[in-house]
């Protein structure tokens, strides 16, 4: 089976996970992934995992089936970052939706769901390797059962999120961590870093969960 994967971000870090995904399968599945639409070969599958170009008519047709995973439940949140969005606003369950790359964007027909569990404890690395392992099980998912599956309609009233901005990691020196820990833990240190202004400056901050010992807990 031809299968390509198009993911705009070299540096995004679902990338080795599809590394992995990629030599996992490469022996019996010839795989390629691109960074950009007009890289497309064509195929038998087409995966679009964290891409934010648009793919059009054009490129979708070069494949039999052209698919999107999307982190939500499906009308609800689609656009940027969905489960961010989540998560922020207190969701302790992301479902995640692998669907028919369509016009307008995330509106395809869904295929199959994956869900995973976020805990309040748990840091964006944690979060990121949750999701990414769903987004495998659904690629995995559709290798096996795409040429038989029937897809469903999405039902419901669409509601849309909008592109995150570094500012959106910005942190209130005058609020308590407590207050402000999604939006730490959210942050990612490599791209769109926690920061705050004080005193003239910028500083950034980063988290890192340490585990502690018997002796500590004292």
């Amino acid at each position: 089976m031809r299968i390509e994967i198009i993911c705009s971000d070299d540096r995004h870090p679902v990338r080795p996970f599809l590394d992995r995904w990629h030599s996992r399968h490469s022996s019996t599945h010839d795989i390629s992934i691109v960074n950009a639409p007009a890289q497309l070969a064509g195929g038998h599958i087409l995966f679009a995992i964290s891409c934010s170009d648009i793919l059009r008519p054009a490129h979708r047709g070069l494949f039999r089936h052209s698919l999107v995973v999307h982190a939500s439940d499906l009308p609800r949140r689609r656009g940027w970052s969905p489960h961010v969005w989540a998560i922020l606003e207190g969701e302790p369950r992301i479902t995640v939706s692998l669907l028919t790359a369509d016009d307008p964007v995330d509106s395809g027909l869904i295929f199959h769901q994956e869900q995973f569990d976020v805990s309040p404890a748990d840091t964006l690395e944690e979060i990121n390797a949750k999701l990414f392992e769903a987004e495998l099980a659904l690629m995995d998912w559709a290798v096996a059962n795409i040429d038989t599956a029937v897809p469903r309609e999405q039902f419901g009233d669409p509601t849309y999120c909008r592109r995150r901005t570094p500012d959106d990691s910005r942190l209130d020196p005058d609020q308590s961590i407590a207050a402000q820990f999604d939006i730490l833990r959210l942050a990612d240190d490599r791209r769109f870093p926690a920061f705050f202004d004080l005193h003239g400056h910028r500083y950034a901050l980063a988290l890192t969960k340490m585990e502690t010992s018997e002796e500590e807990d004292r």
